[in-house]
């Protein structure tokens, strides 16, 4: 007997023949295992708890005030993006530090993962142009911040700003750079092609 909670429901953003991108409603169980895989490739850069678990992804992907998207090759999932409201982070001192921290006009780039032989097909791009875009369209939301690895943040862009930098991230002895884009200036196209977020497997 089918069971609906089996089922992942979501809207189709933009497609090609083999390729789409879709925004999430709700993630179905049988689409976790492929979303865990994905992000175990994560914990190198990330550490450990950017694993996705069944608990991690109710909370981040199956709520509304979440901006989750995943992109699909041949009905395989091969990536994923998600923001969350800056205030959903408030455990973490670097978020409540943020002097953004409270007013809700910030998303924050929990995770974004690509599989590496998908890169150079400019997947990684594409997904990246359309979190952008349907973040800037969301009521309020005035930045988008993230963290990344020191030193690859695209410093040309003048809608990046780097906040301040973390010597050892969640204990991976790697420094990162925590970040925040601005949509008050008009968006230049090639920095949205150029996302400084990604990783890919």
């Amino acid at each position: 007997m089918h069971n609906p909670e089996n089922s992942s429901k979501t809207k189709i953003i933009a497609s090609t023949n083999v390729f789409q991108i879709e925004k999430i409603e709700k993630v179905g169980r049988e689409d976790y295992p492929q979303l865990i895989e994905i992000s175990l490739h994560l914990a190198k850069e990330y550490g450990r708890q950017a694993v996705l678990t069944k608990d991690t992804i109710q909370k981040y992907f199956n709520t509304e005030k979440s901006l989750p998207f995943i992109a699909r090759y041949q009905d395989e999932i091969i990536g994923y993006i998600i923001g969350i409201p800056l205030e959903e982070l408030r455990q973490e001192s670097w978020a409540v530090n943020d002097e953004n921290f409270g007013k809700y006009n910030t998303l924050y780039t929990y995770a974004f993962v690509i599989m590496e032989k998908y890169k150079s097909n400019g997947y990684a791009r594409m997904l990246k142009r359309v979190y952008l875009s349907w973040s800037q369209k969301r009521s309020n939301i005035k930045y988008v911040t993230g963290h990344v690895v020191t030193g690859t943040s695209n410093v040309a862009d003048k809608n990046m700003t780097i906040i301040s930098r973390i010597d050892d991230w969640q204990g991976t002895k790697k420094s990162f750079e925590y970040y925040r884009r601005s949509f008050d200036i008009k968006d230049n196209i090639e920095s949205i092609n150029s996302p400084p977020l990604e990783i890919t497997i």
